[in-house]
């Protein structure tokens, strides 16, 4: 006699699992500063290495009207927002991240949460 028939692999599409609505009663607040400040830093980034150029283009204008000196102090401060712009916009970021995560738990007390729909 031979053994019975394995049943045949599962595949999402097999099995129709209806949505599940569950409710986000509260935000890690830590992990939610974290994810803010890297989200932001990388705003900063993006808006500094834009500052950047602006700055650039505006020196190399600058040194050519009115002296290589004031160019080079306006190209100067376009390479610091590089620097500077992703640290504040991160530190910022994580300080509001922290905050609205701990608002969004003491509002999630009084009203119940946000309710998400997930498969």
């Amino acid at each position: 006699m031979s053994a019975p028939a394995a049943p045949p692999p599962f595949t999402s599409h097999s099995v129709f699992v209806p949505p599940a609505v569950r409710v986000l009663r509260r935000i890690g607040i830590l992990s939610s500063a974290k994810v803010y400040g890297i989200l932001s830093a990388g705003l900063g980034l993006v808006i500094g290495l834009f500052f950047a150029l602006f700055a650039l283009t505006l020196g190399g204008a600058m040194g050519a009207g009115m002296g290589p000196a004031e160019g080079a102090a306006l190209a100067g401060v376009g390479v610091f927002a590089v620097v500077l712009f992703p640290l504040l916009y991160g530190a910022f970021g994580f300080l509001s991240g922290a905050l609205f995560a701990a608002l969004y738990n003491l509002c999630a007390k009084w009203v119940g949460g946000i309710e998400v729909t997930v498969e």
